[in-house]
């Protein structure tokens, strides 16, 4: 619980933040709770993030402004690990280098300019600049469908608005959903508009390119929109085989998703004909030798 200190300066930066708010950032506590903070910082132009839609936390101690928030990206950019503590000199990490002057903005700031950096610190990540773009282009899709799971639960995962601390693939977007209400409802138009499979984050062929030839055509679906000649058009066509650690997060909370409603047998097919044609050979063994 917040104290009178806190929940007055919080309420000000609030204001603030909200009057002046700072270059491709915007931020609000949220309505339970004022030391629980939800940010959006928008990549910047030129930088491998353009356009992306990247939401995370600030999670303030009670007695701040003397001591610093816990600080996580929930969105996989290629740069963090998602849901991860930041470790930075304004960051939990390093209570005695916080400075109680530096208010929500200055934080965001900061973390806006480390993330267009290449330095390393714990909770960051190395990718290429191909596999951020292709995370920019996808990011909203991945806030606002939980990484694929929006139509199915995940198996170890409860769908809950609460429990910031660890908002990765498999929540079904509840929780950005709960935050960001008209950002989801712009996130969902976004799809639509870009045919974008809401399972897998993969623009689908357009049904009405007579030109298409049985959807291998995808990168040329579309062709009527100014929108699929887009860069996150073109990058939403593009597959990767993420190598960074939490890049794959992306297609692997689809995945997760769709394994749900298969069965044991169909996940496992390879061991279980393995199985059988070793049972097989017992059973003839056995006859075999009962005959002699």
């Amino acid at each position: 619980m917040a104290t009178r200190a806190a929940n007055k300066r919080l309420v000000r930066e609030y204001q603030n933040i909200q009057k002046n708010p700072p270059p491709y950032i915007v931020a609000h506590p949220s309505d339970s709770n004022i030391l629980e903070w939800h940010y959006i910082l928008t990549g910047p132009p030129k930088t491998p993030y353009e356009n992306g839609q990247y939401w995370g936390t600030l999670i303030f101690p009670p007695e701040y402004p003397f001591a610093p928030p816990a600080i996580r990206m929930h969105t996989p950019s290629g740069r963090f690990q998602p849901s991860t503590r930041l470790c930075l000199s304004i960051s939990d990490f390093h209570p005695k280098s916080f400075n109680p002057a530096w208010e929500v903005s200055t934080i965001l700031i900061g973390l806006m300019s480390f993330m267009t950096s290449e330095e390393m610190t714990t909770g960051s990540v190395s990718a290429s600049e191909a596999e951020r773009k292709i995370l920019a282009a996808r990011s909203r899709w991945w806030n606002s469908t939980g990484g694929g799971s929006h139509a199915k639960a995940v198996v170890g995962v409860t769908p809950s608005a609460r429990g910031i601390g660890n908002v990765k693939a498999g929540d079904g977007g509840l929780k950005f959903r709960t935050e960001w209400p008209d950002l989801d409802k712009e996130n969902w138009k976004w799809m639509e508009d870009n045919r974008v499979d809401p399972a897998t984050g993969q623009i689908l062929p357009d049904p009405s390119n007579s030109s298409s030839d049985g959807g291998s055509g995808g990168g040329g679906a579309g062709g009527n929109s100014a929108s699929a000649c887009s860069p996150e058009a073109s990058a939403l066509r593009r597959r990767h085989t993420g190598s960074a650690a939490g890049l794959g997060a992306v297609v692997e909370g689809g995945q997760a998703a769709r394994e749900v409603g298969q069965s044991w047998i169909r996940r496992h097919k390879m061991w279980v004909g393995l199985m059988v044609v070793f049972g097989y050979a017992l059973l003839i063994r056995f006859f075999d030798d009962d005959r002699g």
